[in-house]
């Protein structure tokens, strides 16, 4: 046994859903992958790394570099045709592990552009999708691949076929493989539409139980002692799994889907009101595994019940506030609805509770019997809490600023886009805030409904991370230009260089028919895309946005601006000020969802310290550049402009020199009633920024004015 051997599968303590979806997915491939979710040191890798151990070894066509299986080569291998009596070669089944800083040549492959230039032939250079045929593609941290990756990537497992259209190369090769893709909540979500394109979805989470953690720590610390012998002593257990996958394989085939089962699987698709029908047809597959994992030639309830509970739950999200999970009741009430009438049930079930292969029991830090997910797991990802904020006030309840008693008896403003008409403040609704603040003084506000927002983007062209907001130089985009490369060469421009080279063959003694190259005709593309933004929102919580239930409608549209920014791909964070000072309540990160739980739990009142919020903003932003010196910020201030805690004039200083940072700023104005003191105008100017009413926030009603002021903030 080797040193470098690697952590057996059948080693691993707990993580009972997440070692069935795998072997799931073991013995069908067909199912689609599996997506992993949770919290940072739970082996999630260690267990994915496992696996490919277990696997058949397989016998591929001598020097094929796609791994053609002789018995049924690809009709459409590069390398073919291949004879029907092609040499074999045995191999093991390949782990091939996609980096999230890949290219797209290397993911898909491209043409080989050395032997293009020196022979003058037109040839292809595989990519990671050919090297992963016939075995897995393991993707750590999947949700920070860029999402033209993750497209790609899952093009090709859903369609088993991997088509190159690039450089004068046309290429479709196989690429059938097991996509296994790990990731960690806290550092953002995946899209909705990319989620439902993984076959099943498992959270994990490390276990409470001082003996179960105990026994995790003992076997990782016997194992980084002695890799081989610690392999050694589970060889029994690895051989058995191996072969049970191999038999399964076999079973698999005549395994039959009844009208029953069939009706129990499209019950529970429909009961929980998922989109389309990709997730009948994965729920179907992977019944039929776990039936022939199972040595059983029959679908039965049970097989459907594990096989909805790991396909499902990551394809109710329609938002992407939405928690994933699965109401085990609910499942249950869908499968009794259906005709549940299996006589076996879980008696012939091999494999008793607690198992990887029972599959009734959730990840590594519970029974999987929580009413949630079912998969045990405190659960990353969770979406926010659909309680509203709490809001409280000073001993007068009241700003005190002489701005807010000149407003008493205002109308409201009218809301913003989308959002219903709010109550008026008068006998109903400022005596029912007082009767719900009570003794304490506190408040609640609830978020208003939320809309689609502007485009606010940074102006000038960054070189920051992929996303869909401002614009960059990215390695994806359209080709703007070519230049020479520089330190960090990017992808080469293969018509540059070829004019580059062109004009000098004959003065270099060309005579065949390569190309005659120097290495100062090599030029790169330039390519223009979108980038991420840090979008920092510095919101005002003082009593004064909570009066008249201003803070509601506050809250709606920023809501409405967390979903533009998960949607574009940015990283948020969010700093409130109330009281005397300003407060980080999120620091920058890539989940919105906990942008969104912490806007929920949100307090109100006190005095307005406009400048100490400011200033607590700008050093966020000054520790963020020094971090992640390529992200462009974006500030958005939410306030009404009042500063009843540090004067106007110091929150004005605040904002000129932010603005002489470089830091675009947008300034959205939450000020309401007829009368208007343009105090947020004036700090935007002083910021170098743009000022935003609230009720101008949605972009239905402002398409002229978004054209119109594109040129300045784009």
């Amino acid at each position: 046994m080797s040193a470098t051997a690697r952590y057996p599968f059948s080693a691993v303590v707990g993580m009972d859903d997440l070692k069935l979806a795998l072997l799931v997915n073991a013995v069908s491939p067909a199912v689609g992958g599996v997506l992993v979710r949770g919290e940072k040191g739970t082996a999630k890798s260690t267990a994915v790394r496992a696996l490919a151990t277990l696997l058949p070894d397989q016998q591929a066509v001598a020097g094929c570099r796609f791994g053609c299986d002789p018995d049924a080569p690809d009709p459409e291998c590069p390398d073919g045709p291949h004879p029907a009596g092609a040499v074999p070669e045995d191999r093991p089944a390949r782990l091939v592990e996609l980096p999230v800083g890949a290219s797209e040549d290397r993911l898909v492959g491209s043409l080989d552009i050395e032997r293009a230039l020196t022979e003058g032939v037109t040839a292809f250079e595989p990519g990671l999708l050919a090297a992963a045929h016939r075995g897995v593609l393991y993707v750590d941290e999947v949700n920070l691949l860029h999402d033209h990756l993750v497209d790609l990537m899952l093009d090709a497992a859903a369609m088993g076929t991997c088509h190159v259209e690039r450089e004068g190369v046309s290429v479709r090769h196989a690429a059938r493989f097991i996509l296994v893709g790990t990731m960690n909540p806290e550092e953002g979500e995946l899209r909705p539409q990319l989620l439902d394109r993984f076959g099943l979805t498992v959270e994990v989470a490390a276990t409470r139980d001082p003996a179960e953690r105990a026994e995790v720590v003992r076997r990782r610390l016997a194992f980084e002692t002695d890799p081989a012998g610690f392999a050694a002593g589970f060889q029994h257990e690895e051989r058995e799994l191996a072969e049970r996958i191999r038999a399964a394989r076999k079973r698999l085939p005549g395994v039959v889907l009844t009208d029953a089962a069939l009706r129990q699987v499209t019950a529970v698709c429909a009961a929980f009101e998922v989109d389309g029908l990709r997730a009948d047809i994965v729920t179907a597959r992977a019944a039929m595994a776990l039936a022939a994992w199972r040595d059983r030639t029959e679908v039965t309830s049970d097989d459907v019940r594990d096989a909805a509970r790991l396909s499902l739950p990551h394809r109710r999200r329609r938002d992407p506030f939405d928690a994933p999970g699965l109401d085990e009741d609910r499942l249950s009430d869908a499968l009794q609805e259906a005709g549940e009438q299996d006589p076996k049930g879980s008696e012939d079930d091999p494999d008793g509770p607690g198992s990887p292969d029972g599959g009734g029991q959730g990840g590594d830090g519970g029974d999987g019997d929580d009413g949630g997910d079912g998969n045990g797991g405190d659960g990353g990802g969770q979406g926010p809490a659909p309680e509203a904020g709490e809001a409280r006030e000073d001993d007068d309840g009241r700003d005190g600023g002489p701005e807010e008693s000149a407003q008493e008896g205002e109308a409201p403003a009218d809301p913003p886009p989308g959002r219903p008409q709010e109550r008026p403040d008068g006998e109903d609704g400022e005596n029912e805030q007082r009767k719900r603040a009570g003794a304490g003084g506190e408040q609640s506000s609830e978020a208003g409904e939320t809309f689609r927002p502007r485009l606010f983007s940074v102006k000038g062209i960054g070189a920051g991370a992929p996303g869909r907001r401002s614009r960059a130089e990215t390695p994806f985009g359209r080709a703007s230009g070519a230049r020479r490369p520089g330190e960090g060469r990017g992808p080469l421009h293969l018509s540059a260089t070829l004019r580059a080279a062109a004009p000098h063959q004959r003065a270099r003694g060309r005579t065949g028919a390569g190309l005659v190259l120097r290495r100062g005709d090599l030029r790169e593309a330039v390519r223009e895309g979108r980038e991420g933004n840090l979008v920092l929102f510095c919101v005002d919580a003082s009593g004064s946005m909570a009066a008249r239930q201003r803070m509601r409608a506050v809250k709606g549209a920023v809501l409405s601006l967390l979903l533009d920014a998960y949607q574009r791909r940015d990283k948020v964070g969010l700093v409130t000020f109330r009281g005397r000072e300003g407060r980080v309540e999120l620091p920058p990160t890539s989940s919105v969802e906990a942008g969104a739980r912490r806007l929920h739990d949100l307090r109100t009142g006190g005095r307005t310290p406009l400048a100490a919020g400011l200033l607590q903003a700008a050093d966020v932003l000054r520790v963020e550049r020094l971090r992640d010196a390529r992200r462009r910020p974006l500030l958005v201030l939410v306030t009404d402009g009042r500063a009843t805690h540090g004067g106007l004039d110091d929150a004005l200083r605040a904002a000129a020199w932010i603005g002489a940072q470089d830091v675009q700023t947008v300034v959205v104005d939450c000020e309401s009633g007829p009368v208007r003191l343009g105090l947020a105008e004036r700090l935007a100017a002083q910021a170098g920024g743009e000022a935003v009413r609230l009720e101008e926030l949605g972009a239905e009603a402002l398409t002229g004015l978004v054209r119109g002021t594109r040129g300045r903030v784009a």
